[in-house]
């Protein structure tokens, strides 16, 4: 499998995401649907993470060193995902560094099995579940802004 017949299904679902995301209000970054829940604003963040996670463990591709983990594993949101114009920054960065890192990675490579944090899996396999995430999670905010404007 090469990055050209894996590309234009990333571009379909990774677009739609990001559009859906420029369509936020600043406001909507810190709903949630409990107390207990992550808020709209840190499930981006996530997601962001989550890509340059894949991208390095799956993809051979170092994230950036200005770039933390602070999303990853449970909640801790306290209000540090408030900017709009930032987590939006931040989100097509970590898209352009996934992407390049799918480019990157050599033919032979898509279907050669990485041990990683994760378990065992091929970069082909690992971008299906970045795919689901993405979903699941744009999934996740679209019900999150509907229940609590309702």
């Amino acid at each position: 499998m090469s990055y050209e017949a894996v590309y234009p299904v990333w571009r379909a679902v990774r677009d739609r995401f990001q559009k859906t995301m420029q369509g936020l209000k600043e406001e909507e970054l810190m709903y949630k649907l409990s107390a207990e829940t992550s808020s709209i604003g840190f499930t981006l963040r996530h997601g962001a993470e989550v890509e340059y996670m894949f991208a390095e463990w799956f993809f051979n591709k170092p994230k950036p060193e200005s770039v933390s983990f602070i999303a990853s594993g449970p909640s801790t949101d306290d209000g540090i995902y408030a900017n709009l114009p930032e987590q939006l920054a931040f989100i097509e960065a970590s898209d352009r560094h996934l992407s390049e890192a799918m480019r990157e990675l050599p033919e032979d490579a898509w279907d050669q099995v990485v041990n990683s944090p994760m378990g065992p899996s091929t970069p082909r396999e690992a971008l299906g579940r970045v795919l689901y995430h993405t979903g699941l999670h744009a999934g996740q905010i679209a019900l999150i802004r509907k229940c609590v404007k309702s």
